[in-house]
């Protein structure tokens, strides 16, 4: 064998070890794709913290852009507003505690998420403006298209549970245990419950008002 090839075998079962993926699907009671859904899987051996992680919470068309965002704890988050008009980002939730005053366009201000769980978002100018920031204590993360589906790669091999989170769910649902071989391929399925998404007003755009 030739040294290229060498060299390209060793770096394919390199690989190979942290190439597992768990294929993740969340549907509704009456079996339709639920979106939005985060889904994350932590290993037996514990959860983590990021590391130089960054992520991007944007306000456009007086909505923020993701409605629900999925970060590892220790993850940094600016929230930019895209739009002309001023907003005042805040959250009171217990992992995370703090407002963006009245601006616009770069945020003046970086958000350290260091605790694990769920931040509920809100515009302190515009009541209808909601979103979550579920944070994680592991890099294996997602969240579900408009398909009910989400995969998680890059897994190394082992034993994981994977949990599941909605902002609409009426209950927490039971986590699935799975146990991953190098190079393996597992799947989840979550069945919710859901409220439904009770649209707010949301009057015209009117420039002369925040």
């Amino acid at each position: 064998m030739s040294r290229v090839a060498l060299g390209f075998s060793l770096i394919t079962a390199a690989g190979g070890v942290f190439a597992a993926s768990i294929a993740v699907r969340a549907t509704d009671a009456l079996g339709k794709p639920v979106a939005d859904a985060a889904v994350y899987a932590v290993p037996a051996a514990g959860g983590s913290e990021a590391k130089n992680a960054r992520a991007s919470i944007e306000q456009v068309d007086r909505e923020f852009v993701p409605y629900v965002s999925v970060i590892q704890q220790g993850t940094t988050v600016t929230f930019p507003n895209r739009d002309p008009i001023l907003h005042h980002v805040y959250s009171f939730s217990p992992p995370k505690q703090f407002e963006i005053k009245l601006y616009t366009g770069k945020s003046p201000s970086e958000i350290l998420f260091d605790r694990a769980g769920v931040v509920v978002l809100g515009c302190n100018i515009h009541d209808w403006m909601a979103a979550y920031v579920v944070i994680v204590p592991t890099p294996y993360f997602g969240r579900t298209d408009e398909k009910g589906a989400a995969t998680l790669r890059d897994l190394p091999a082992g034993a994981y549970e994977v949990r599941t989170w909605h902002p609409h769910q009426r209950a927490a649902l039971v986590p699935h245990a799975v146990t991953l071989a190098a190079a393996g391929e597992a799947s989840a399925a979550f069945t919710f419950d859901l409220l439904p998404r009770k649209a707010k007003f949301k009057p015209p755009l009117d420039r002369l008002r925040y």
